[in-house]
């Protein structure tokens, strides 16, 4: 019979519960010790060893693999310490492996251990695996998805019950899918940091996550939602990753998180609530899409257990266990800037209704070279404002920022949003 594989957990909140829920069904895995942050806090779930301070964790001989799910930077020594004493690491923490994977990586793979992150991008979506797998015969031109529940939620809710964004917060923060604080979620920090771990093994280069275009979706309103939907979209916070050429003509990445609005055309459009989203396109497979629950207590714990089982399954077969999860590429990508990207805009405009206004705008599009795919006025507002909504053909981001600062010169046109078009 093989040896039980010891567990250190970091980390003992919803996910961390979840866990060892999952974990209470295998007897051949032991979880040793939990380190938390608050020993005397009631919980649904036991351990019979508690501290409050992980570095126990790091530095018991005993243990065989460290899992955290405690999110943050401030785990970044402690994961250190446990590599530095041969001990394998599974997390769900994206904002980690976004900051300091390049480090942890390194120094795993010169200590001959594997650190596994499934639960880091999708929660229960697999994801990681079938690209380093699967999916390895491809060479990705993009991955783009829907990584954020909170958001995706509050998004579905504004268009389906055409309600305000603040209405919808407050329904999702009820509901638990949003935190009291939410701005790591609406904001797009989270989506930005799953991103940026995606993009490094779908590219096989290491991303500079401060080099990321983030904008959230507090800007979004139900009017846009309404407006989308009659043009034959849906909005949603895209996550976006794909390959390029710079203005220099070398091969560059751009990455960004932000609105979008997506045609009802694309699966992605009909990706509703907290469910999240993965969609790869490469060459030989074109396009593939990844559905299913992005968050939660068991969902996030089915991926972070699937990471347990792997190493278990493998742990007393000698050095060099699961090779295809060691990253061994250390070049930085040429990633661009959000300026220099392509792409068509959804622009909702509020000018004076006068005669000319409509020319103004298209005269500003034609001195900055972009093509109108349509321009319509919708009515006359009760303080006699006219809302004009342009969605335009492709055009580079510096064109369209220097077009609505032209327009905008008169102190009668002003665009009230930008969102770019999927």
């Amino acid at each position: 019979m093989d040896k039980k594989l010891k567990i250190g957990l970091i980390g003992l909140g919803t996910v961390g519960q979840g866990v060892l829920k999952v974990l209470s069904k295998h007897d051949d895995i032991e979880v040793v010790a939990a380190a938390v942050k608050n020993i005397n806090k009631k919980r649904d779930v036991s351990v019979k060893n508690l501290t409050s301070d992980a570095f126990e964790l790091a530095n018991d001989p005993d243990i065989d693999v460290i899992v955290e799910v405690a999110g943050g930077t401030s785990v970044f020594d402690v994961l250190k310490t446990a590599i530095l004493n041969k001990k394998h690491v599974v997390t769900a923490n994206k904002e980690l492996l976004a900051k300091c994977g390049s480090e942890l990586f390194d120094l795993a793979r010169k200590n001959k251990v594997v650190i596994l992150y499934e639960a880091a991008v999708a929660g229960g979506i697999p994801i990681i695996f079938p690209i380093k797998s699967s999916l390895k015969a491809n060479e990705f031109t993009a991955v783009a998805g829907i990584l954020n529940g909170t958001t995706n939620y509050i998004l579905t809710k504004m268009d389906e019950d055409n309600i305000s964004y603040e209405e919808c917060l407050l329904k999702a923060q009820q509901l638990g899918y949003a935190e009291t604080d939410p701005t790591g979620d609406v904001e797009g920090f989270d989506a930005m940091y799953k991103i940026a771990v995606l993009s490094n093994i779908v590219f096989n280069k290491r991303i500079d996550v401060n080099k990321i275009y983030r904008e959230g979706i507090t800007n979004i309103t139900s009017l846009d939602m309404k407006l989308a939907d009659e043009f034959g979209y849906k909005i949603k916070l895209i996550a976006l990753a794909k390959l390029m050429q710079d203005f220099q003509g070398k091969s560059a990445l751009d990455i960004r998180v932000h609105p979008m609005l997506v045609s009802k055309k694309r699966a992605l459009s009909d990706v509703k609530n907290a469910t999240n989203a993965v969609m790869l396109k490469g060459f030989p497979v074109d396009e593939v899409m990844f559905v299913g629950p992005g968050a939660g207590e068991f969902p996030t714990a089915s991926s972070v257990v699937g990471d347990i089982l792997a190493i278990k399954a493998e742990i007393h077969r000698g050095d060099d266990i699961l090779p295809m999860s060691v990253c061994h590429h250390n070049e930085f990508a040429n990633q661009i800037d959000v300026e220099h990207t392509v792409n068509c805009y959804y622009l909702r405009i509020i000018a004076s209704n006068t005669p000319g206004t409509i020319g103004k705008i298209g005269l500003a599009c034609g001195k900055y070279n972009i093509n109108l795919s349509c321009i319509l006025q919708k009515g006359v507002n009760d303080d006699g404002s006219a809302t004009i909504i342009v969605i335009t053909e492709e055009c580079l981001e510096k064109d369209i920022n220097l077009m609505i600062k032209s327009i905008e010169e008169d102190s009668k046109i002003k665009v009230l949003n930008r969102i770019r078009v999927m």
